[in-house]
């Protein structure tokens, strides 16, 4: 694995091609080239492209609109690195072989709104009742999501009630997909025992007893 000066003379050579006038080392920056009037060029060296390498180049920005990580090997997940570097506005360099390669040029990036999944995301916080998931604990529980509610208060009403029709369940559970969440079942907690109507099943009374404190009332 190349040393991190050794990979200055590709850069430098990259650059000069381009007619830049390059210099190393100036006022903490590894590589700065400056090609007349125009905005100066930065250049962060490492092996290897890394957190620290980032954290480098988004300082630079403070003094180049156009600054480049240049790294000694090709980055295992270059696909998610080539969407960091863009997201931050930074370029990217591979020098292989004694020669630099641009793999990225910086430009300014604004994501495009995915409105689709921001209208999911707005709507499910919408439905939720109260906030019954601990931040950053979908790993080790099962999520208490909006559906699970109204599937629960669906469980609620059948398991004091007996058998009911889809458009009571709907009514008096305060549940909008109550038809969807009886016939699709997903949790097993549902039967049907006649057309459009619905009754708990054991599975669907261990599911209350399992989220009784989330159950809405």
């Amino acid at each position: 694995m190349p040393l991190e000066s050794d990979l200055y003379a590709p850069v430098k050579a990259l650059l000069e091609g381009q007619g830049y006038v390059v210099k190393g080392e100036i006022r903490g920056c590894d590589v700065v080239a400056v090609r007349g009037d125009e905005p100066p060029v930065i250049v962060e060296l490492k092996r290897v492209f890394g957190l620290g390498l980032v954290l480098q180049g988004v300082d630079r920005l403070s003094l180049a609109d156009r600054v480049y990580l240049a790294v000694g090997q090709w980055p295992k997940q270059l696909r998610s690195v080539r969407k960091l570097c863009r997201r931050l506005g930074l370029g990217l360099l591979v020098v292989s072989d004694s020669r630099a390669e641009v793999v990225l040029d910086p430009t300014p990036y604004k994501p495009r709104l995915d409105k689709r999944k921001a209208g999911r995301m707005l709507g499910e916080h919408s439905r939720r009742l109260g906030d019954p998931n601990l931040g950053g604990s979908a790993m080790r529980a099962p999520l208490m999501t909006a559906y699970r509610q109204e599937a629960l208060r669906c469980a609620k009403l059948l398991a004091g009630s007996g058998p009911m029709k889809v458009a009571a369940v709907r009514t008096a559970a305060d549940a909008p997909r109550a038809a969807n969440i009886l016939r699709d079942d997903f949790y097993g907690w549902f039967e049907r025992v006649e057309r459009g109507v619905y009754a708990i099943t054991p599975a669907g009374r261990r599911g209350l007893e399992a989220y009784a404190t989330s159950t809405a009332s």
